[in-house]
């Protein structure tokens, strides 16, 4: 737990268990909730505004004018017990007294120092809201690169330490790229895009009931001085850990690549070191304030708000995070591929199976002047029963299927024919006969095709053909059934090594929850597409184990047959 009465010096002597962290991520949410009450429609960027702040970092709002832009500012300065808020709109004549506060005429007349009465202005201010920023003087905007990026304030030979925990900014367009502002911009580390109303039922709310600026938050929500800096020391000291590097630099060589096939401009293309780096504070911040003391990689996909220029490149960076989460956050593309490819294997194992095992027929010319081709089997070698008072041959089924006949619930193995019936079959193409299906003794009726490739068929209840084996006497080919059960179990082993994988991955997912940050699309597509792959794994695995079962079942049909 924290220490009670520590002080902002002596920050080394914090340390937050999981409970605690647990308690602040709840605290932090209710906070948002809070703040977010009557805002329509603005509960993201309020939720991302205060996860800025507490990471010291500053936002960019981006939209038209009259969408409550400068009201999200004045919420956020209720997170903290120091009210302490400036705001300002830019035009082109703005001067730096108007920001910075105004100078001292009787420290100039009587000490001839060059200083700024800042109480009340911008320097003393703990959240900051700059309208029409880029309408700015580059007087104002040269001095803000210092007081964003180091948080102090040159006034006069004095450096003052600037209290800002967010500086809120916004335009409804973005600094031209000639204009001098693009160091400015790209210390703006959350770029957020915020729309008109769209749903009806909150556009009559905000008509019918209002929006108040200030909102009751309870004395024991609001952030202290004392636990600002405890928090940033604590997420700070939150390691990078390889597995979430690498999925990091992934996403980095993704967009990168992306934004390369795009007809974007160089400069909306860029995404320089320093965003890199500030992006991993916002990340870690995402983290703690999520209640946990490590980094998850769904915690990557915040930066769908952190790495545009442009709109252009903003919805080239939407659609790379947006493939990003359900294919490489739980490494799920490579796990599909997996599926595929054993997938694939299965099927040429099927098709060699039934090339090498099928029962073909043969042609033979006929007697007399006009000799035609007449089909035949070859039964020299078959396998005969004594069944029902008839001699009957023997058929494995080579596929899965429902069932054969209406009185054989369930997967049909192998049938008996008489062979005359099997004959009649061959002679005319197709036709039905009376047969045994798998261990049942009750004759039951069957029907039989010789398909295109001359192979003999039958047919299931959903009408499928489902080619057959004639059990022979010398059942030369076990042994290569072997081989293919050998192969599939390897295959068995792989595909349970992926599923163990995808389901640490649904672990993970769900450990991370509920994720205040992330948009709750991504969540949703994430949680589906880790229910849709987990289906497809429990699929091929039933597949593959009905596949070597009925190899098996081939094995001991013709094992029998041989002896």
């Amino acid at each position: 737990m924290v220490a009670p009465n520590a002080q902002v010096g002596s920050l080394k002597a914090f340390y937050f268990d999981h409970s605690s962290r647990a308690l602040i991520a709840e605290r932090i949410n209710k906070l948002a909730t809070l703040l977010s009450d009557g805002v329509y429609e603005r509960e993201e960027t309020i939720k991302l505004s205060l996860l800025s702040a507490l990471a010291g970092e500053s936002v960019f709002l981006l939209g038209p004018p009259g969408i409550a832009k400068s009201l999200i500012a004045k919420r956020l300065i209720q997170a903290f017990d120091d009210n302490s808020y400036f705001e300002y709109l830019m035009t082109r004549f703005s001067t730096p007294e108007e920001v910075f506060g105004p100078l001292s005429i009787q420290e100039l007349k009587d000490n001839g120092r060059y200083l700024r009465l800042t109480q009340g202005y911008l320097p003393t201010a703990q959240v900051v809201f700059l309208d029409e920023i880029w309408k700015a003087g580059p007087a104002i905007l040269n001095t803000l690169l210092t007081v964003v990026n180091e948080k102090t304030f040159k006034n006069g030979s004095e450096i003052e330490r600037v209290p800002m925990r967010l500086l809120i900014t916004a335009s409804n367009e973005l600094p031209d790229h000639d204009s001098g502002l693009d160091a400015l911009y790209d210390r703006i580390l959350l770029r957020l895009y915020v729309s008109p109303i769209k749903s009806k039922q909150n556009f009559k709310s905000m008509l019918t009931v209002g929006t108040f600026q200030e909102v009751p938050i309870p004395n024991d929500l609001k952030i202290s001085d004392t636990e600002y800096y405890a928090w940033q020391r604590a997420f700070e000291n939150i390691p990078l850990n390889n597995h979430f590097f690498d999925k990091l630099y992934l996403l980095k060589t993704q967009l990168e690549s992306k934004l390369a096939e795009s007809a974007l401009s160089d400069s909306d293309q860029y995404i320089s070191d320093r965003r890199w780096k500030k992006a991993i504070k916002l990340i870690k911040a995402c983290a703690f304030f999520s209640g946990r003391d490590e980094l998850s990689t769904i915690d990557i996909l915040i930066l769908e708000n952190c790495l545009w220029n442009t709109p252009q490149s903003r919805e080239v960076v939407t659609q790379v995070i947006q493939s990003f989460a359900t294919n490489e956050v739980y490494s799920l593309d490579r796990v599909r591929g997996v599926i595929e490819h054993y997938h694939d294997e299965m099927s040429e194992i099927q098709q060699e199976l039934e090339d090498k095992l099928s029962l073909e027929i043969i042609a033979e010319s006929g007697s007399g002047l006009r000799r035609k081709l007449v089909p035949l089997l070859d039964l020299s070698n078959a396998k005969r029963y004594e069944l029902h008072n008839s001699e009957m041959l023997c058929l494995a089924l080579l596929r899965d299927n429902i069932s054969v006949s209406e009185k054989e619930k369930g997967d049909a193995r192998w049938i008996y024919i008489a062979e005359r019936d099997l004959a009649k079959v061959v002679k005319e193409g197709s036709g039905d006969a009376l047969g045994l299906v798998n261990e049942n003794t009750t004759l039951c009726r069957l029907k039989l095709e010789v398909d295109s490739n001359d192979r003999v068929i039958v047919k299931d209840l959903a009408n499928r053909s489902i080619p057959t084996c004639l059990v022979q006497k010398d059942a030369y080919f076990c042994e290569e059934i072997l081989k293919y059960q050998e192969s599939i179990n390897q295959w068995q082993s792989a595909l349970a090594d992926v599923n163990a994988e995808v389901k640490r991955g649904r672990s993970e997912f769900n450990a991370s929850l509920p994720h205040p940050f992330v948009d709750t699309d991504l969540i949703v597509s994430i949680d589906q597409e880790i229910t849709t792959i987990a289906n497809e794994i429990d699929n091929t695995i039933a597949k593959h184990r009905k596949f070597r079962d009925r190899a098996s079942m081939l094995v001991n049909l013709l094992r029998a047959s041989s002896c």
